[in-house]
């Protein structure tokens, strides 16, 4: 998958993993800049906490949250190949859980107690205890026996379907370059550079 903006709408964790798509030359890191996770979480806005939401990442926060992104994709590519996710990988997701946990502060609305959860500690450390939270959910959840891989040859996004059907990460995306592989395939069937179409496979 060549396209440079990441996919958003999966399980968040799954979004976080979703942030190394396959480029010309290898896998590319979407997150590798305190910029690009300050968009990252732009885009996921409206499914994190408010105090992310406005959040400005430094270096630093950096490390937790793609030591967060590698233990998940140790365990979903563990899952995909049907093995025992690495321990290594699910004690590093508990670790994060633990080094932020949430907590209920409470407060006065003006008319009743509120009971708000936050975290303490670094931007990135607080994001990372979040994002391993998602992978303990999701990992638990009967849901993750649908978890599947994009059947587009050159990509390696992960998604839950929803639709058992569903074969691509992105309809708009990989179902559309497969369809376009398909159709000039036929139209063009001497032509050894013609794309291979992952059903054919």
């Amino acid at each position: 998958m060549a396209d440079s903006a990441p996919l958003t709408g999966e399980v968040l964790v799954l979004d976080l993993v979703n942030t190394r798509p396959m480029g010309a030359h290898g896998r590319v890191d979407l997150l590798a800049t305190p910029r690009q996770l300050s968009d990252w979480l732009a885009l996921e806005a409206d499914r994190l906490p408010e105090e992310f939401r406005d959040a400005v990442p430094s270096r630093d926060d950096l490390v937790p949250v793609h030591a967060v992104r590698a233990a998940a994709e140790a365990a979903v590519r563990a899952l995909l190949d049907g093995t025992e996710p690495p321990g290594s990988a699910l004690r590093a997701l508990t670790a994060a859980q633990r080094a932020a946990p949430p907590v209920r502060e409470l407060g006065w609305d003006g008319t009743a107690v509120t009971a708000v959860p936050r975290r303490t500690g670094p931007l990135g450390t607080r994001l990372a205890a979040l994002l391993a939270e998602s992978a303990a959910e999701m990992f638990s959840a009967p849901s993750i026996s649908r978890l599947k891989e994009c059947e587009a040859d050159d990509c390696v996004m992960t998604f839950l379907p929803a639709h058992p059907r569903r074969r691509w990460c992105s309809a708009t995306r990989c179902g559309n370059r497969t369809r376009v592989a398909r159709y000039y395939r036929r139209h063009n069937p001497a032509d050894p550079a013609a794309p291979a179409d992952p059903a054919d496979t």
